[in-house]
């Protein structure tokens, strides 16, 4: 067992303790409230489900929607009163949470300080010995379906950044399917789900992170060596995804364009334009030069949102897409700016929506501004203030003991540590108007990504002549 702790002046301590199995323990105390936040987090996502020798198509979407609701060992634990976990949690105080990604899985648990004992002995059997039968998989399946006719009912931003992913990463894994329908899955059955777990998850400690937020760093230790120094690493086949991105396959970013229609609830187009940029593992190799900061300082600098929102300052209507796209067009229903991050790639989008007439001139309204980054520098005031915005949600956002619980284990699960608020504070600030125009131009200069849903697509101009517009 080794032992690593990062500590800066009087804050409150990270510390990351690996086991003999290679998993990670990683914890901060709070020294405020009564109430522990404690997960397992995996380098386990829908990535990994498909390549030439196998196919899990849709295991991980499952496993979320299944995620504390099966049976486990635990059960018998705690006295033939406790039908399933639900009633757990409600006798012992705790709520739990499961979210599923393409590229890492979190089991969390919120729960009393007196009761962490029992919360691991839940949460473990839970993520390592759920009893999941074939009937449990066929009511996952049919919620999936009732999932996405939600989602292109009254979430389609979700359906279109889904969709864009799948066109930007086409010939990839990061390119698959996430989020499925039930007639996807004709194939999936409990023997699948426990293939796939034992390859990706249970054979695999070194690719795992206990956290926990609230909890003295010693007492996690413990617990993570009752309930989880039982598991061994395997070997791992040539043919097996290396989890940490290490190895990833190469030229994983392609392009290209995808549209749908359907009737929407309100009669909006929306769309979605991206370009690559650098991913999670630029920041872990290269993290002096590293895109990523600039990155989400240039999505906070972007800012937008729809075209009516509560608040002021805080809530970015001094952003440039807030003043320059829908205080300027009556027609644009939502602007807004956004980044997702892979290993080894990640993109940099606008999306918005419009009545279909006026599909083509958001598109161009949108591409127009990707351009002007590139070709002038962003002046010192919008910098500033998008660097402040930026740094007080980051410091906001970690008073939450649930992010900084997310936190701990996603950075010690990628980079093996956890870099301070000092640090990511120092790196914000020194971001430069040049750092800006950098990556403008180096995501400009790979082919485009578009997503189109609506009633009428028809008027979103096509993949060839977005390309046209950057490329003439």
């Amino acid at each position: 067992m080794n032992k690593f702790s990062s500590v800066e002046n009087d804050a409150p301590m990270t510390q990351i303790t690996t086991l003999d199995n290679g998993l990670r323990v990683a914890s901060q105390e709070m020294s405020y409230g009564h109430i522990a936040t404690v997960g397992v987090l995996s380098n386990t996502g829908s990535r990994h489900e498909k390549n030439d020798t196998f196919t899990y198509e849709g295991v991980n979407h499952v496993m979320e929607l299944l995620a504390f609701q099966t049976p486990c060992r635990s059960l018998v634990n705690y006295g033939v009163q406790f039908d399933n976990i639900a009633q757990i949690m409600d006798e012992f105080g705790g709520v739990t949470f499961a979210n599923s990604g393409r590229e890492q899985f979190m089991w969390c648990m919120d729960v009393l300080r007196p009761n962490l004992d029992m919360a691991c002995d839940v949460l473990s059997s839970s993520v390592l010995d759920p009893v999941i039968t074939d009937e449990d998989v066929m009511g996952a399946q049919q919620l999936m379906g009732l999932i996405g006719d939600e989602h292109r009912m009254n979430a389609p931003d979700m359906v279109v950044l889904e969709k864009l992913q799948n066109a930007a990463y086409r010939n990839h894994p990061l390119g698959g399917q996430h989020l499925y329908n039930d007639n996807d899955l004709s194939g999936l059955n409990k023997d699948v789900i426990v293939d796939f777990r034992q390859k990706f998850l249970l054979d695999r400690p070194q690719e795992m992170v206990l956290a926990g937020a609230g909890i003295e760093h010693e007492k996690l230790v413990e617990l993570g060596e009752r309930h989880f120094a039982h598991l061994t690493q395997k070997s791992t086949s040539e043919n097996d995804y290396n989890l940490n991105g290490t190895n990833a396959i190469s030229n994983a970013y392609s392009g290209g364009e995808y549209r749908e229609e359907y009737k929407s609830i309100d009669g909006m187009t929306r769309v979605a334009v991206a370009f690559e940029i650098e991913g999670w593992n630029d920041f872990n190799t290269n993290s002096s030069s590293s895109d990523l900061v600039p990155a989400c300082v240039l999505q906070v600098l972007l800012g937008g949102g729809s075209s009516f929102s509560a608040g002021g300052p805080g809530k970015g209507m001094y952003s440039r897409l807030y003043r320059e796209v829908l205080n300027r067009y009556y027609w644009v229903e939502a602007a807004e700016a956004f980044t997702m991050f892979h290993s080894e790639s990640g993109l940099l989008g606008i999306k918005g929506a419009a009545p279909m007439t006026k599909s083509k001139d958001l598109v161009r309204v949108i591409c127009e501004h990707f351009a002007r980054l590139a070709l002038y520098p962003v002046n010192d005031l919008e910098l500033s203030r998008a660097k402040n915005m930026l740094k007080c949600n980051v410091l906001t956002q970690l008073e939450s003991r649930l992010i900084l619980f997310e936190d701990i284990g996603r950075q010690v699960l990628t980079y093996g540590h956890r870099e301070g608020i000092h640090e990511m504070c120092q790196r914000i600030d020194s971001v430069s108007a040049d750092d800006i125009m950098r990556i403008a131009k180096k995501a400009i200069s790979t082919p485009p990504t578009l997503s189109s849903i609506g009633d009428d697509v028809a008027n979103v101009p096509t993949f060839d002549e977005v390309n046209r517009w950057f490329s003439g």
